[in-house]
């Protein structure tokens, strides 16, 4: 080994010694617990959110079509690769903290024949081997800010697999729940159909006895015809949600899918909701904000640093075929360090800089509303859900007084105190009214699916997995 080995790889240690000391770093992030109310308005606990929520609703048909969802969602495979670039990125951006190390290797054959002689040839074969590095030392820390910069980048885009997850098992929930509801729409209007159709034979029996004018019958009709319209925009509701039901479960419309439940399920308890500031740590796109802007911050590092001199180490040597025996003794041949500095760039580095501070204060806003966005979610969720629970109760006492004076028109009608005007005002009455309950039932779910979506959770991190297979 030549006897300046030793002293080069002196030099280049103390000067990878060096580079490892970065001088810039990002400014801690401003908190935003202290101007966060200290509890909901309604339900406060200090338990963690429910894990697998969609549990609750006991069927397991539903569970079944979640699973499917988490595997075979095309959003969700979206989401996944674009996670997959972002761990890429990263990789890319780290690699510039080691020297890179580029072999080269060429061979040539040349014949060459003698002027004025067709016999005389020589011919000529070269070999090379050569080596070559360059390593850009890190003295202010840019590289390392921009690795920082992609590894957040990459741990926010996690997130948003896991937000993306969340919504998805809402999606389906929430179009599984709206199916039941129009088939138990549409069972109602079969049944107040046959209702209606009971009515309509009274009437005629009492218009062939001469009891009623044809106006009775005509308004029973029309009664009788108005519920069977009713029906075929019931079914292609219906038709619509499978479809977008067979979508989200990466099929394609009109695919065979299985939901035998015959009625709406019951509202489960109150789930926890602890504190607003829980949502910081359940809420996957408010962790996801919060590394952006982590991210942004170690962006504006490298930004400061970058308009600093920057010292770059380059090696290489090259063998030709007489000295390839000898590339232990000789495996250093040169090596050069240059230092550049900006001097005049047009103010590029620092619009740079500006550039990125911008960033990050954009990415700072974009934290602090995500955090109020997800307060106010679940406080409208909270309030939504005791008023609709309020409705129904009053709902069904209307419903009930509804039916006992649809009774007393009916019975007055038998008796011929009144004409038929009082009962078709009370059966249309009774029956928008029976109509109008299965719908506030499924709206007091679909209610409680937008909680449970707006609590977030840490059940995600579990799915990883099955979304990658």
């Amino acid at each position: 080994m030549s006897s300046k080995g030793p002293f080069i790889i002196l030099l280049v240690t103390s000067i990878l010694g060096l580079a490892s000391c970065g001088l810039f770093s990002p400014e801690p992030i401003p908190s935003v617990q202290k101007s966060l109310p200290n509890k909901f308005s309604q339900f406060t606990t200090d338990a963690a959110p429910e894990k697998r929520w969609w549990e609750t609703f006991n069927d397991s048909e539903l569970n079944a079509l979640i699973e499917e969802a988490f595997s075979k969602n095309m959003t969700l495979k979206e989401v996944w690769a674009r996670l997959k670039q972002a761990r890429a990125r990263a990789v890319q951006a780290g690699a510039d903290k080691y020297p890179d190390l580029t072999g080269t290797a060429g061979a040539s054959h040349s014949k060459t024949r003698t002027k004025n002689t067709s016999a005389a040839t020589s011919t000529s074969e070269n070999y090379s081997l050569g080596f070559s590095s360059s390593y850009e030392l890190d003295l202010w820390g840019r590289v390392r800010a921009e690795q920082k910069a992609a590894i957040l980048s990459a741990e926010a885009s996690e997130q948003d697999l896991n937000a993306a997850a969340i919504t998805l098992a809402a999606e389906v929930t929430s179009r599984w729940l709206q199916i039941i509801a129009q088939r138990t729409q549409k069972h109602l209007l079969n049944e107040q159909l046959r209702i209606n159709q009971t009515y309509l034979e009274l009437i005629e029996l009492r218009f062939r006895h001469a009891m009623v004018s044809a106006l009775d019958v005509y308004q029973q009709q029309q009664v009788i015809d108005q519920v069977r319209a009713q029906i075929p925009l019931v079914e292609a509701q219906e038709s619509r949600l499978m479809n977008e039901l067979s979508v989200l479960l990466g099929k394609a419309p009109r695919s065979p899918l299985v939901i035998s439940r015959p009625d709406l399920p019951k509202l489960s308890p109150m789930p926890p909701t602890g504190i607003p500031a829980d949502l910081m740590e359940n809420r996957p796109d408010i962790r996801a904000a919060q590394l952006r802007l982590q991210s942004a911050g170690w962006d504006v590092a490298a930004a400061r640093a970058d308009r600093l001199p920057s010292l770059t180490l380059s090696a290489s040597s090259i063998f030709g075929n007489e000295h390839l025996n000898l590339l232990l003794d000789n495996w250093l041949l040169s090596l050069a360090a240059n230092l550049t500095a900006p001097i005049f760039d047009g103010n590029r580095r620092a619009a740079e800089v500006d550039l990125t501070m911008a960033l990050k204060d954009e990415n700072l806003a974009a934290y602090r509303q995500n955090i109020l966005t997800a307060i106010r979610e679940v406080e409208d969720a909270l309030v939504t859900e005791a008023k609709q629970q309020e409705h129904i109760l009053e709902l069904k006492q209307v419903i009930q007084t509804a039916r006992k004076a649809l009774d007393q028109a009916t019975l007055r009608y038998r008796n011929g105190l009144t004409d038929y005007l009082p009962v078709l005002t009370q059966l249309l009455s009774v029956q928008d009214l029976e109509r109008n309950l299965i719908t506030q039932q499924a709206t007091l779910l679909t209610n409680r699916i937008s909680l449970y979506r707006s609590l977030g959770g840490t059940w995600t991190e579990d799915l990883i997995f099955t979304v990658s297979s």
